[in-house]
């Protein structure tokens, strides 16, 4: 088995760092923005905006990486999100959270997609799954200590989480600038790399648009719904729909929902490496549809705590493994592209329409059906895989588990 080249343990390091600063202001955001005597759609706004403008400079995110290079834009990008959550900790009105946040959007996606192609160039083809189990877990590693960490701190304030992630953001920022150096993809001994896939080339095939309705589907339930609504959901009187419970425990409700991701991405990286991308995708998305679909009727914190530990592992099952078929329809391409720039708006995308939407349902008919519809929204996405073509060139025993074919490159528009 080939062993993980040192640059991408350098971007799970950093991704450690990243989601730990992230879990902290988890619990705090929709708080923070409650604070300001906003609705429940206008707290859900805040966490939605952030993703408003990872989608809106995703395109250009692509072809500055391009011009640029991914570590350039990495370090930057970093250092963007750094001074914009520094400023979300001084904010004394509920306009400026919503522009210092925002803000913190444009230097997310420029870390994001860069960390996405250096994987997909540096990543050895028949250990795919597993670089991207690593690479998720290294990030949910964060995501549980964060919503721990971020609870304690609340009781300092609410706007300590904040100070204490732009920390965070910088220490990653000196890790990535003194560890990591530009890497070429892997193969490269072996031949040139491909040209930049076309947008329009990637939609034409039946797994590529599978990968982006799951990934919007993460991008809807676990960073949009997840983050802005089921604190909420904790926090909220029983009069209101919700369970009661502090801020504190809404944190602890993340974390659980973390655990469940890390518990499967342990075995959904080398299992889909084995045995293919949709045997892993499928009953994945299952188990996150049914689960969230119930989780507004919980009755109480404990069936709310099992259900969130469900969804979380039917997250972690799905969630690097079309991150690895993602890197199968690539392959071995150049810097950049609308085809991997996409990949990150879809779930941008859902990042903001799911918060949105949910919080609207919730206010008006409640918590139960505004988690059906994020359960329905997982169900489509399955429905795609069903009729997606399997991607992943690894073998099982001694035959190949299949081997498509890759639509012909053409020039990226």
């Amino acid at each position: 088995m080939k062993a993980i080249p040192r640059g991408i343990w350098v971007l799970l390091s950093a991704n450690v760092v990243i989601a730990l600063g992230y879990g902290l202001i988890a619990p705090a955001l929709p708080a923070f923005a409650r604070s300001f005597d906003v609705s429940l759609t206008a707290a859900t706004v805040v966490v939605s905006a952030f993703a408003v403008m990872r989608l809106m400079f995703a395109p250009a995110t692509g072809r500055l990486v391009t011009i640029f290079g991914e570590r350039r834009i990495y370090l930057i990008g970093l250092l963007i999100v750094a001074a914009s959550t520094f400023a979300c900790a001084f904010a004394h009105a509920y306009w400026q959270l919503l522009v210092f946040r925002a803000a913190g959007g444009v230097g997310s996606t420029m870390f994001t997609i860069s960390a996405m192609a250096l994987l997909i160039r540096m990543a050895p083809t028949d250990i795919r799954g597993r670089v991207s189990g690593f690479f998720s877990a290294g990030f949910l590693i964060g995501n549980i200590t964060g919503p721990l960490i971020g609870a304690a701190l609340v009781g300092f304030g609410l706007r300590m989480p904040f100070v204490v992630y732009a920390i965070a953001l910088v220490i990653a920022s000196v890790v990535v600038a003194t560890q990591l150096r530009e890497v070429s993809a892997p193969e490269a001994a072996a031949g040139a790399a491909h040209g930049v896939i076309g947008l329009r080339t990637a939609l034409s095939d039946s797994a590529y648009r599978a990968i982006i309705a799951s990934n919007f589907t993460q991008g809807w339930a676990s960073m949009g719904v997840r983050v802005a609504v089921v604190p909420l959901f904790v926090t909220e009187s029983v009069g209101n729909g919700g369970l009661g419970a502090s801020a504190g425990m809404a944190g602890v409700v993340l974390a659980i929902y973390a655990a469940g991701n890390v518990v499967a991405i342990l075995l959904a990286g080398r299992l889909s490496d084995r045995y293919g991308r949709r045997p892993i995708m499928l009953p994945g998305l299952a188990l996150m549809a049914g689960a969230t679909a119930g989780l507004g009727f919980a009755p109480n914190l404990a069936v709310a705590l099992a259900l969130s530990a469900l969804a979380g592992a039917g997250s972690g099952l799905f969630a690097p493994t079309h991150q690895a078929a993602l890197a199968d329809v690539l392959g071995n391409r150049q810097q950049g592209g609308s085809a991997l720039a996409a990949f990150g708006m879809s779930s941008d995308l859902g990042a903001i329409t799911g918060p949105v939407m949910v919080g609207f349902i919730a206010d008006q008919v409640g918590f139960g059906p505004a988690f059906v519809v994020t359960g329905a929204v997982a169900a489509a996405a399955l429905l795609m895989w069903v009729f997606a073509r399997e991607t992943a060139p690894a073998v099982v025993g001694d035959g190949p588990i299949m081997h498509a074919t890759t639509p012909t490159p053409t020039p990226d528009r």
